[in-house]
């Protein structure tokens, strides 16, 4: 059995040390606090098993800190303490969600069996909770794939259905423009307007080509270029192609790169796609004096791209939609409504985790997690996107 990660909690020193020493002579790591208050305050920073709880404490009693726990700390199983007189106490505390109570004086040996039965609870109920989100989780991947097996169909065929009109359409305005510029309809009434209709066709087209080439992109199967890839320069590059387009907005973008991560492995050609698209999306949404960053670090096996701004903000309502195909939150005709879906495709397929976090009128924060290396469960070299 693993070692119990305990906490007790009692106003009254002599016993809560005694009862702590006794406990670790048992192999318990058994922490103290003297009260509510403290417990709180260690169970922000260090990680607890079963709280042992004792009702009976000036300030913040045992129920109130129960709630407290319960409240942020679901998971921690609390046994409560109380008096000869006060059994009504640890009732209440099981109704409030303790696991269960013991009276004062207690026997070390009864205090060890509720302490191991919390500790079995809490790992059962862990265990349950990773299954039940390791089933959500390949529930949602096994929806995704039947989403983009149809959007690719549907891609193909409205790709084909619309690309041909298109090109008779581009190739037919272009014509006329041509004729315009003739010299014999240099007086033509209303020329300047025909001009300016001819030129929101060609723009109305180009859109519309963009888009069937981004749907088509963003279910179209190919195998990844997996090489390690030095991320400094990677970085260093994606922004050099965008600098130009944020200092025209006044928009500073700024580098903190962890020169611990050195290389990862994964597709350079798709992650820098990945990092224009939002870096360019950062830098729309900011306005003038407005700041982005990117930061890296390593976080277990994997490494942390973070990329920040300082715009607009995205509505909470539109957050949970933002990865879907053709929703976008630029004005009409600005945007395809496919970049970011485009976006956590190539993540998901490079075995990384895309999350976002905004709040209007202070920023809005990307957050992505890739393998720092290859990952045998992922089948990075197989059709891919």
């Amino acid at each position: 059995m693993e070692s119990v990660r305990l906490l007790l909690v009692d106003d009254e020193n002599d016993f809560r040390r005694t009862v702590a020493k006794r406990l670790m002579k048992r192999g318990i790591d058994a922490q103290q606090a003297a009260s509510g208050e403290e417990c709180l305050d260690i169970l922000k920073n260090e990680p607890v098993d079963v709280v042992v709880l004792d009702v009976k404490m000036p300030g913040m009693d045992g129920i109130e800190t129960l709630h407290h726990i319960k409240k942020k700390y679901p998971e921690i199983e609390v046994i409560m303490l109380t008096g000869h007189a006060t059994t009504q106490d640890g009732v209440d505390g099981i109704k409030t969600g303790a696991f269960d109570y013991l009276s004062k004086p207690i026997e070390l040996e009864h205090l060890l069996s509720k302490v191991r039965q919390a500790h079995e609870k809490r790992i059962r109920s862990t265990e349950k909770q990773k299954e039940a989100d390791f089933r959500a989780k390949m529930e949602q991947q096994m929806i995704a794939t039947e989403r983009l097996a149809a959007l690719g169909t549907l891609a193909a065929g409205v790709a084909h259905e619309i690309n041909n009109p298109l090109a008779i359409i581009k190739e037919s305005a272009g014509w006329m423009k041509s004729i315009l510029t003739k010299d014999e309809l240099a007086g033509m009434p209303r020329k300047a307007d025909f001009e300016m209709a001819l030129g929101k066709i060609e723009k109305g087209v180009e859109r519309a080509r963009r888009i069937t080439h981004q749907l088509l992109g963003s279910v179209k199967q190919t195998d990844s270029n997996l090489s390690e890839v030095d991320l400094k320069n990677l970085l260093e590059e994606t922004v050099a192609l965008i600098q130009k387009e944020a200092d025209n907005k006044g928009v500073e973008i700024v580098q903190e790169i962890d020169s611990s991560i050195g290389v990862l492995w994964t597709d350079p050609y798709k992650l820098r796609q990945v990092l224009i698209n939002i870096i360019t999306n950062a830098v729309h949404a900011t306005g003038p004096g407005g700041r982005i960053t990117v930061t890296s670090e390593p976080v277990d096996n994997r490494v942390a791209l973070t990329i920040r701004d300082t715009g607009q903000g995205i509505p909470r309502e539109h957050l949970k939609k933002i990865f879907e195909p053709f929703f976008s939150t630029k004005p009409p005709g600005e945007g395809t409504g496919l970049g970011l879906f485009v976006t956590r495709s190539i993540i998901d397929k490079l075995g990384g985790e895309i999350d976002v976090e905004s709040q209007l009128g202070v920023g809005t924060r990307f957050l992505i997690k890739l393998p720092a290396y290859p990952d045998t469960e992922c089948d990075l070299g197989k059709n891919d996107l």
